[in-house]
């Protein structure tokens, strides 16, 4: 098993960032041809998901989505923190995803790309990988 971070820098509240080249990457490097990768946000106001990385509207979108989502909830947060929707939103959507390794590279559909989805940014964040 190859263990690897990636270190993300978000600028926005909501928003969701393509990391498809850096786990392509790290899939690479670990030079297993067939197998399993495992993507995990190291946080609990991050998360990871697969959609369509094509058109860069599409992330934009989702976290316009997540944005409208918590703003029309009749729910009275009590997290002290005050980023409680970020908490729910990382619930949501998942804090891992398995994807298989095919003939040495990450087996992703045609239009198909990993973004780490941040909940309460800006901030830094590290997503972890493994390939076995």
């Amino acid at each position: 098993m190859i263990f690897s971070a990636i270190p993300v820098r978000t600028r926005e509240r909501y928003e969701f960032v393509s990391i498809t080249d850096e786990i392509r990457r790290a899939v690479s490097e670990a030079g297993v041809e067939e197998g399993l990768c495992v993507i995990s946000s190291a946080h609990t106001t991050a998360g990871v998901t697969v959609n369509e990385d094509y058109d860069p509207d599409v992330g934009r979108d989702l976290a316009a989505a997540c944005e409208a989502l918590i703003k029309s909830l009749d729910v009275r947060f009590e997290h002290a923190e005050g980023n409680s929707d970020s908490h729910f939103l990382t619930s949501f959507f998942g804090g891992t995803q398995h994807l298989l390794v095919r003939g040495g590279e990450l087996d992703l559909g045609r239009w198909q790309g990993v973004f780490m989805a941040e909940f309460d940014g800006p901030r830094q964040r590290t997503v972890r990988v493994a390939v076995f």
